[in-house]
């Protein structure tokens, strides 16, 4: 197919600028308006450190490409404008992640509609769009615009998915979970897709039970790569371990209090992995909403009903208990959760009624299910004292972030945030009988550390490993500060992931193990190990790296994680680094632990308890004994 041309918007247009013609110096902990994302941000991802790449649904967008709306484009963080780019079929609620070669990828969808939203014929005007029921889309980024997408017909899914989940995997290829036929409000038995494969293909659909046992609302499922080579799963009430090496699924006790899936998107996270916790694995989940599988119908006014407010944890390859934590602030659905290279998450966007989702039903807020949107923006430390990990609020945002919004870090430790359309299709600002509006803005939030001098270390490398000989990162004295400051010094990856309905598919946080040499120049050396031996702690593919000295980072520079290439990775023994010199004589942040123990497939811990709780979908279950789950999966020797 020929290429399509492209549009370059002028996203500063109406926005307030200094007599220079630029936005002026951000303020630490404020949050701006600082640019239009040409599409309405449902799906969204850093691809290069200077794109982020937004994905909508096909809707009338009054950004153009070919002469049809586009629904999808580029925006370049330097000059706060976009490129319209071409997405041939309807990527409405697709899902994504990138590959370990670091192609982008871009599954599902729905069918192909017109004006309103309403079912069409496919590639007819106006919206000129195909069928995105089993769609492969690849993105290859770029910083030169010129990258489109491509619709990889030879690699289409072999079932229709519509609120699919992508998880990247050891060998860099991905996993896709579940979804549905043909959509709705949530999901029903003569629609849904209890399967998952493989992206590339490694055949047909595979049955997975978790996804018969937890209708209606299974769409999204929430699933994290664990450090024992399984997935984490959670979907409506229910959750398991799944060994989806042996195809074999191990059921735990359902989540308490709330449903975090969609339409419930409660805000989630793998917590940051460290040399401190040997890189184990705890996922905690954040409000959400306490709907019964019978009261997911539209015969009731769903979006006055409040949110939920509790955060919970599973510690999976440890523990099976599930662990209340503290709660949020404010009951909040669709918050976006996004790490910062200190450690902290961001919570920000969201809303305090309602679930995601949109209808014709006379008491949707013009077609919303959800209502109150939560303008605060807040810090949650996971290092901190429980009762004192959520910041009060640092900032209030003045853009609704109702469904469809997104968020994701920036190289600068900044956070983009976008999107909301709970509509089925554009509606312009001040259109009568709509609360809830097409957005377009783009919003950056600045942490406290924001306008900070910045460390600007040298002799970062471009790839990574698993284990092998460690390098060095140089530290000039303005960098280090005082010697003290090498004590909380750290070197981190993050996956920024694939941002879509409150979720970063793919986010993850790892802190490599480094010890340090202090100079009397007041310079410094950082002695950094390679990625943890262990390709399931983080999976091959592009990463952020940032160096973060006593809570202030660099600016983050891409790292590609392992070979660059889907297959299997090379392991090797982590060289031991060297004792830290010249130091104050502080507890350092991380120790050398170059030969501690990581948890691989074959030697996780385990309390080898059981637990039990009662959800508030009033069914009891059982978890399963800690050691019955891990012996079945060949974990059992350390219990």
């Amino acid at each position: 197919m020929a290429p399509r041309s492209r549009q370059l918007v002028n996203s500063l247009l109406g926005l307030s600028l200094g007599a220079s013609g630029v936005l002026a110096a951000p303020a630490a902990n404020t949050i701006e308006i600082v640019g239009d994302s040409g599409v309405s941000a449902q799906q969204l991802f850093l691809g290069t450190s200077n794109k982020v790449y937004i994905v909508d649904k096909t809707e009338n967008n009054p950004l153009t490409v070919a002469g049809h709306p586009a629904w999808a484009s580029e925006y370049d963080l330097e000059t706060n404008t976009v490129r319209a780019m071409d997405i041939e079929t309807n990527s409405f609620c697709a899902g994504g992640n990138v590959l370990g070669n670091g192609t982008w990828v871009n599954i599902g969808g729905n069918q192909p509609v017109g004006p309103g939203g309403l079912t069409a014929n496919a590639t007819v005007e106006p919206y000129e769009d195909g069928d995105g029921g089993k769609a492969t889309r690849t993105l290859n980024t770029c910083t030169d615009e010129t990258c489109d997408w491509t619709d990889d017909g030879t690699n289409y899914m072999t079932t229709r998915r519509w609120y699919p989940t992508l998880e990247t995997l050891e060998d860099g290829s991905m996993i896709v979970i579940g979804g549905c036929d043909w959509g709705g409000y949530v999901n029903d038995a003569g629609q849904n897709n209890p399967t998952y494969e493989f992206y590339p293909s490694r055949g047909g659909p595979v049955g997975l039970n978790i996804l018969t046992t937890t209708l209606p609302a299974n769409l999204f499922p929430l699933t994290w790569l664990l450090p024992s080579g399984n997935i984490f799963i959670q979907t409506n009430w229910g959750t398991e371990i799944f060994d989806y090496k042996n195809n074999v699924e191990y059921p735990l006790a359902d989540i308490p209090h709330s449903v975090r899936t969609y339409p419930g998107s409660a805000a989630t996270a793998m917590m940051p992995l460290t040399p401190a916790n040997n890189w184990t694995a705890t996922i905690m989940f954040c409000g959400g909403t306490d709907l019964q599988p019978d009261q997911w119908v539209t015969t009731w006014n769903i979006a006055a009903y409040p949110a939920d407010s509790t955060c919970v944890s599973m510690t999976p390859d440890l523990n099976t208990t599930w662990v209340d934590e503290e709660p949020l602030p404010e009951a909040r659905v669709m918050g976006n959760w996004i790490f910062l290279p200190d450690g902290r998450l961001v919570l920000l966007n969201g809303i305090g009624k309602g679930t995601a989702g949109y209808g014709n039903t006379s008491w949707a807020i013009g077609q919303s299910f959800g209502d109150d949107p939560i303008y605060t923006v807040r810090y949650y430390d996971p290092t901190q004292p429980m009762g004192s990990r959520f910041s009060s609020a640092v900032a209030n945002s003045t853009v609704d972030r109702m469904y469809h919004s997104s968020a994701t870090l920036l190289p600068d430790g900044s956070i983009f945030s976008s999107g909301s359309n709970p509509n089925a299709d554009y509606v312009a600002s001040g259109t009568a009988g709509y609360k809830y509006f097409t957005e377009y803005r783009v919003e950056k939030f600045y942490p406290d550390y924001y306008m900070k001098t910045r460390p600007a270390p040298t002799g970062l490398p471009t790839q990574l490993g698993y284990g092998g000989d460690y390098f060095t990162v140089n530290l000039s004295a303005t960098d280090v500060g005082q010697v003290s400051n090498l004590d909380n010094t750290k070197v981190v990856l993050i996956r920024p992931g694939f941002s879509t309905h409150a979720m970063n598919m793919g986010q993850r946080y790892v802190q490599l193990n480094s010890t340090f040499a202090a100079n009397s120049d007041g310079s410094a050396q950082l002695f950094v190990s390679q990625v943890p031996p262990n390709p399931a702690i983080l999976v091959p593919g592009p990463v952020l790296m940032f160096v973060v000295v006593n809570g202030i980072p660099s600016n983050g520079t891409w790292v590609t994680v392992g070979s660059g290439e889907l297959g299997t990775q090379t392991v090797n023994t982590p060289q031991a680094l060297p004792a830290s010199t010249g130091g104050d004589g502080g507890e350092w942040n991380a120790g050398n632990l170059a030969g501690t123990e990581t948890v691989s497939g074959s030697a996780a811990k385990s309390t080898g308890s059981s637990s039990s709780t009662t959800s508030g979908a009033g069914k009891v279950v059982v978890g399963v004994v800690g050691g019955v789950v891990l012996a079945a999966m060949g974990l059992a020797s350390l219990l």
